[in-house]
């Protein structure tokens, strides 16, 4: 839609002209229930006033809208013609005085894509759920105003919404004579408001902390959730990692929780993990567990939680100018999530999931063509869309774990405190946040600055040791590299271990040295005189951002010690290596494989047993040659198999190789033993098999033709849920069939008659890597449809089809070079959508690569 893109020039000219005072948005949702009219798209009334003023008087401008329709407008008392100021997504401001109130009513339509106000309507009891989600840019499907996130004001929100339903907002409500009026919010940025309304299940609860001058702060609690999921809802754990969040954030910012009440609505087809609105923050309802969990599903959810807590100084208080400064909420967001995980909760291990989870995704996303510095060059919002991504915030957080080890914790978190009273309720950029760390450590920031956020790429560490003729060290160096796109060499403040192999089998580290390197090679001049080391480990304790490679002897040792290496945040950190050695073809696929064969089954840390269990899986279907791809599929789940029965019984561990052996299966022995677990005619000791699990084992069997769409509707049928039917959807877009295929693809890239939640779940089904052969023809009907697609759907849905409908199994130079022309005659393209593209391209060629890599090995 024109004018719907707004540009970062557009944002920083209406910046420069208004500043916004305050809104009153009165939304009538009593629409959301009753029987569809049939004549467009279901639509709720929208009534804004927004007062604000104008520097230069006589001057013109423009509001954002999204609405199907508007009823009127009215500037200053002056009734203007809709038809002529309203394009669909703007509204023209034309002569506007020094004081302004802009009055729309609007007709604005729910959502089925979770941008703006969603709708969802639970199968199980018909129940209607709404919640809203704007970031960065959808507010305006829900009220007039000026959507960019530095023109902030207080909001009040006013809501009719049917008998019988609750209703939430930022601020505290009351419902009186059927209408919710809701407190006046802080200043805040319009991304950052929020309505939930519906029949939630919701549980309360109250944080009370006493400060060292004797007051004493209480936030009300709550949490909510569709009623469908209330027998599931573990309330209490969300409260106290909650409370322990509070304490923590209270003990190191200084600065009292600002915004009142703290409710956490947990609700239906979420697209994000998560959004910081202050006073209402939303999850998505996965994080709600019915069934069995590992430790690192609750590992997960409690970082999500810290994460988005962490925003409500980072991001909600102080908050970006524009979204080129996106880490400057993110980055902080995500690595006080860690450090508050394990300085406050019973996830003492955080950094050791950290290392090996969430770092992968920045390593990946930096080593793509369309990496970028922390600090982005954002000029609209399709690039801040997409730049929610592994470098604004993976990357952003490692950055952060190094610039702490650069300038020490108490420096770091006193520049913290002052950027908070200094910059409270409003915006910023980059330099404000270096001056007051350059006051904290008296260290000059710009430098680093310049390194580590103005730039892109990661670098690669390699240790260079010299023995002496005693077999002492003699010199140990680390060579620093670059790649040839991105020849930044950083400073790194890293330690260095070394680890050998004791008489009883373990590998401990014997000695450690921190250093900072800087440039090409710098020798660790502390480690001279050292026993020869049988593992050098650049970057122990994991304090800077960069991949990890080995001498040979280390990775011999690796080879056949990697389980023994006794420290879990080492061998977390080696796991890590492998892998990235494995996605840049200096280690086959079928070693890595191998190694996980012999050495998963053994380590304790179950974060890191899953991690692994997604590489070894990515590299037989990705990385793996064509012609050893089926023998190292069959080993890998022979494997599995092997140690779902190894595993202690009733363990997480066990629960953790029972999924994997599913999504492994390759084997007629295979489905016939999840079909007979499925029945009950098998079992293992210990293993529990509840509604998810049956789901999991049910999803290969389909994908393989073992069950059809009866079996799958009976199963539905035991669990007739919105979980249930995303499953259901799921495993019959997977089934081995030339009809069931194009289905799919028509009900995902042709038509737009899905909700986004059923979107993501046809995709997951549709591509299996054991249908390469079916999924052949979809290829060049990709490169046909993407332009419309990216065109005619929502940006999330758009994004949905690109990167997931790719032709990724496609795995030959022929869907290189039709990538390639795609590229080529579509250079004019949306930036945004040729970015996703240029991104699954870069993917096909690694893999690519890593094929021909594992063609060569001895093997």
């Amino acid at each position: 839609m024109p004018g719907e893109n707004l540009s970062r020039d557009e944002a920083r000219e209406r910046a420069a002209l208004i500043g916004v005072d305050g809104y009153e948005v009165s939304l009538d949702l009593r629409s959301a229930v009753g029987e569809d009219a049939g004549d467009g798209p279901r639509t709720f009334r929208s009534v804004t006033t927004v007062r604000f003023r104008c520097n230069e008087p006589g001057a013109s401008s423009f509001a954002d809208l999204i609405a199907p329709s508007v009823t009127s407008i009215s500037l200053n008392g002056r009734d203007l013609d809709p038809g002529e100021v309203f394009d669909g997504s703007r509204i023209t401001l034309e002569d506007l005085a020094a004081d302004n109130e802009l009055v729309v009513d609007a007709q604005c339509a729910y959502s089925r894509t979770g941008e703006g106000l969603h709708r969802f309507v639970d199968p199980e009891d018909g129940e209607v759920y709404l919640y809203t989600q704007y970031e960065p840019a959808d507010s305006r499907r829900v009220f007039a105003g000026f959507e960019q996130p530095d023109l902030k004001a207080p909001f009040r929100f006013e809501v009719r919404a049917p008998e019988g339903w609750t209703v939430w907002s930022n601020g505290v409500g009351e419902r009186a004579d059927g209408v919710w009026r809701f407190a006046e919010t802080k200043p805040i940025s319009t991304y950052i408001t929020c309505v939930v309304a519906g029949p939630y299940h919701y549980v309360t609860d109250t944080y009370s902390r006493t400060f060292a001058d004797g007051t004493t702060l209480e936030i009300p609690l709550g949490a909510l959730c569709r009623k469908g999921l209330a027998p599931h809802f573990d309330s209490e754990d969300v409260f106290l990692v909650t409370k322990q969040g509070l304490d923590f954030f209270h003990d190191h910012f200084d600065y009292p929780y600002p915004f009142g009440k703290y409710d956490q609505a947990f609700v239906p087809e979420y697209n994000l993990g998560a959004m910081e609105n202050p006073g209402l923050v939303t999850f998505r309802e996965e994080f709600i567990f019915r069934g069995k969990v590992t430790q690192a599903s609750y590992e997960g959810r409690a970082n999500v939680v810290l994460h988005e807590m962490a925003h409500m100084w980072f991001g909600d208080l102080v908050t970006m100018e524009w979204w080129d400064d996106l880490w400057l909420k993110e980055s902080f967001a995500d690595f006080m999530g860690e450090f508050s995980l394990v300085g406050a909760t019973r996830f003492v291990n955080g950094w050791v999931t950290f290392a090996n989870r969430r770092k992968s995704w920045a390593y990946r996303a930096d080593q793509l063509p369309s990496t970028h510095p922390i600090t982005a060059d954002i000029r609209d919002l399709q690039d801040a869309k997409l730049n929610f991504d592994g470098i604004t915030y993976a990357k952003g957080a490692s950055v952060l774990k190094q610039l702490v080890a650069y300038v020490g914790q108490d420096a770091f978190l006193e520049g913290a405190r002052r950027y908070f009273k200094r910059h409270a309720y409003g915006n910023t950029r980059l330099g404000d946040l270096l001056s007051v760390l350059e006051e904290t450590s008296g260290r000059d920031m710009s430098a680093w600055a310049r390194s580590w956020l103005q730039t892109a790429g990661v670098n690669s560490l390699t240790p260079q040791l010299l023995l002496d003729p005693q077999g002492r060290v003699e010199e140990l160096a680390v060579v620093q590299e670059a790649a040839e796109s991105h020849p930044e060499l950083r400073t790194h403040r890293v330690a260095v271990g070394l680890y050998r192999a004791t008489n009883g089998g373990a590998v401990e580290r014997y000695a450690r040295a921190e250093v900072d390197v800087d440039g090409p090679r710098t020798v660790v001049a502390d480690l001279s005189g050292a026993e020869a080391p049988d593992l050098v480990l650049v970057n122990d304790d994991d304090l800077t951002y960069c991949k990890i490679r080995f001498d040979e002897t280390s990775l011999a040792t690796l080879r056949e010690h990697l389980g023994s290496v006794t420290d879990p945040l080492a061998r977390a950190l080696c796991w890590s290596a492998l892998w990235n050695m494995t996605r840049d073809a200096l280690l086959p696929a079928s070693d890595f494989v191998d190694l996980v064969l012999r050495f998963a089954g053994s380590e304790s840390e179950i974060g890191v047993v899953q991690m692994l269990h997604g590489w070894a899986e990515w590299a037989v279907t990705h990385y793996a040659a064509p012609a050893r791809r089926e023998t190292t599929a069959r080993l890998l789940a022979e494997g599995a198999r092997r140690e779902l029965y190894a595993a202690e019984a009733g363990s997480e561990h066990q629960l953790a190789w029972a999924r994997f052996f599913a999504r492994t299966a390759a084997t007629e022995a295979d489905f016939e033993l999840l079909g007979d677990l499925l029945a009950g005619t098998a079992s293992v000791e210990g293993l529990d098999l509840d509604q998810e699990l049956r789901w999991v084992f049910l999803e290969p069997l389909a994908a393989h033709g073992v069950v059809d769409e009866k079996v799958l509707a009976e199963e539905l049928a035991r669990d007739d849920t919105a979980s249930g039917k995303r499953h259901q959807v799921r495993c019959l877009a997977a089934r081995p069939s030339e009809a069931v295929k194009a289905q799919a693809w028509a009900q995902v890239v042709e038509s737009d008659a899905l909700s986004n939640a059923m979107v993501e779940a046809t995709i997951a089904g549709f591509s299996q890597g054991s249908q390469r052969e079916l999924l052949a023809p979809y290829a060049e009907k990709y490169f046909a449809a993407i332009e419309r697609v990216w065109a005619e759907r929502s940006i999330q849905i758009g994004m949905h089809v690109v990167q997931g409908m790719f032709p990724s199994l496609q795995q030959s130079r022929a869907t290189l070079d039709a990538t390639d022309a795609w590229l080529e005659v579509h250079r004019e393209a949306a930036p945004a959508l040729r970015r996703l593209v240029l991104e699954a391209r870069d993917d096909l060629a690694r893999a690519l690569r890593a094929q021909a890599c594992d063609e060569g090995s001895d093997q």
